[in-house]
C-alpha cells in the first residue's frame, strides 16, 4: 500500500518542464488574452457620461466603475501568476489560437 503512494508522489515530482517554444507561446497568448480582457473591461466599465467624476451622480455608474476596477485589478494580478504545470502552457497555446482572435474581435466590436 505504501508502494502505491510512493509511486504516485514520484510521478507528480517528475512532471517534465515544457519545451521553450511551448512555454513562450503559452505565456505570450495568455498575456495577450488577459491584456485584451483588461482593456475590454475598462472600456465597458467607464461611466456613461463624459466626466469620470460624474460616476458619483448615479449609483449604477458608480457600481459599474467599482466592479470594473476590481475585475481589471484581478486580471493584472493574474498576469504575474504563471501556471505551475507543463500542461497548462500547452493548453493556453492551443486554446489561445481560438480564444485570442475572438476576444480581439469582441474588443473591436465594443470599442
Amino acid at each position: 500500500m505504501n508502494l502505491e503512494v510512493d509511486q504516485a508522489d514520484t510521478a507528480r515530482e517528475s512532471d517534465p518542464k515544457p519545451p521553450l517554444h511551448v512555454w513562450i507561446g503559452g505565456v505570450a497568448v495568455r498575456t495577450l488574452f488577459l491584456l485584451v480582457l483588461t482593456v475590454l473591461t475598462a472600456r465597458v466599465a467607464r461611466p456613461q457620461i463624459e466626466h469620470f467624476w460624474s460616476a458619483y451622480e448615479t449609483p449604477g455608474d458608480l457600481i459599474r466603475v467599482l466592479l470594473g476596477l476590481g475585475v481589471c485589478a484581478w486580471f493584472v494580478v493574474n498576469l504575474f501568476i504563471l501556471p505551475k504545470d507543463a500542461g497548462a502552457y500547452r493548453t493556453w497555446m492551443y486554446l489561445g489560437l481560438a480564444v485570442l482572435p475572438l476576444s480581439v474581435l469582441c474588443a473591436f466590436v465594443v470599442w
